[in-house]
């Protein structure tokens, strides 16, 4: 065969397999109930079923758990003590105001003033949960906050939204706060966690979420909170402005002891979640419960798991760690990660100024929503194309040369 007949052969096995690289996207979102390829916080995060390590004296984990995921860890050490699927990808409902607050809370300052304007409360999903605010009034900011916690009102969260630039300016912001906490399980799409497409989160990053935003006093007052009395309308015949009073839709807030706080969330199609965060003899656990068989039974899971993690404290060995904002999240040969020593709260995450709330999303931030939406071959893609065709060209190219060579 003619050299020049081999080497157009040679050009042409990388390029005809350029179809069927472009024929379906190399790296696409994981659909809802996958867990990630690799696990952050350690291997055996990643595995099915329940995992614990007991060591002499355990207790027993409870009985008829019924929760499709669920982990109970330490918050000082980020030790995992047990857990059960925690990055399964479920949708979560209301919990995912954890990370809103994480996000936005650091950015005004409580006792400002905002007069909410007619646009700021529209748009809001039918059904939601809502505190009450009105328009052409107006609202503090930390009695907007506990329209948030106590009433998981999205009304609130939406005036909240738009003082912060606007919904998808927040949803931005919240997907790259969840990035930062390597919270990789996490796909926002609303911001005050209404059943939209493609949300997910995990009890793992639920998990991350919720330890990052105790570490904020004002977070933990709020979630803490089990009543209070919010600003009501302007009464037409005397001129003044009433109140009514709210309460803390978290069930187990005032009746188990030690409970701190932190979120509830609950829609049809999400069914019950749940991120607890108690305190007993000095030691804070974090426990969250997604998806149990009935609404109840997130709040006595719950319970259930944070009394054996009490009971088992230093009966275990952990079976992963949460991990630090900034830390490696490379899952550890072993899947055995040992907790180290409380680290000081991560600074806010930097919101951007308000001459550049307009600006168009940075290249990698654009890259991982098109990854994301499945639009094209994304990042991964892009890399083994490259691959492909430089080694495809490189060789072509060196077999030419090396029979040019032999030839003389």
């Amino acid at each position: 065969m003619p050299t020049s007949s081999k080497l157009a052969r040679l050009i042409a096995a990388p390029a005809a397999a350029l179809p069927l690289l472009f024929a379906a996207p190399v790296a696409v979102a994981a659909p809802p109930g996958s867990p990630p390829a690799a696990s952050v916080g350690g291997d055996r995060l990643g595995l099915p079923g329940v995992q614990v390590d007991p060591l002499a004296g355990a207790p027993a984990l409870p009985g008829d758990l019924t929760g499709q995921s669920w982990i109970v860890a330490d918050a000082a050490s980020g030790e995992v003590l047990a857990a059960s699927n925690p990055h399964l990808r479920l949708a979560p409902a209301s919990t995912l105001k954890i990370l809103f607050a994480d996000t936005v809370l650091p950015k005004f300052d409580r006792n400002t003033v905002h007069r909410v304007a007619p646009e700021e409360i529209q748009g809001i999903g039918a059904g939601s949960s809502l505190v009450g605010i009105k328009e052409d009034l107006d609202y503090r900011v930390e009695d907007l906050w506990r329209g948030v916690f106590l009433s998981s009102g999205n009304d609130a969260v939406h005036v909240l939204a738009h003082m912060n630039g606007g919904v998808q300016q927040t949803v931005t912001e919240m997907q790259a706060r969840a990035e930062a906490l390597q919270a990789r399980d996490t796909r926002v799409v609303s911001p005050d966690g209404y059943d939209s497409d493609g949300q997910v989160s995990s009890a793992y990053d639920l998990t991350l979420f919720a330890r990052a935003g105790l570490r904020n006093p004002d977070f933990r007052s709020y979630c803490a909170t089990r009543d209070a009395m919010f600003p009501g309308a302007v009464d037409r015949n005397t001129g003044q402005r009433g109140s009514f009073g709210i309460a803390n839709t978290d069930r187990l807030l005032g009746k188990y002891p030690g409970l701190i706080g932190v979120k509830n969330g609950f829609t049809t199609n999400a069914g019950s979640t749940f991120v607890g965060a108690a305190e007993r003899d000095g030691r804070t656990l974090l426990v969250t419960v997604m998806h149990p068989t009935t609404y109840q039974k997130v709040y006595d899971e719950t319970a259930a798991l944070l009394d054996w993690g009490f009971a088992a404290a230093g009966k275990v060995a952990p079976v992963g760690k949460l991990v630090e904002e900034g830390e490696s999240a490379a899952p550890t040969p072993t899947g055995q990660a040992g907790g180290t020593a409380g680290a000081p709260a991560p600074p806010p995450h930097p919101s951007p100024t308000a001459t550049d709330r307009s600006a168009p999303a940075t290249a990698p931030a654009a890259a991982r929503a098109a990854d994301s939406a499945g639009d094209g071959p994304g990042p991964v893609g892009r890399v083994v194309v490259g691959v492909v065709l430089t080694a495809g060209g490189a060789g072509a190219v060196l077999l030419l040369n090396r029979r040019r060579a032999a030839a003389r």
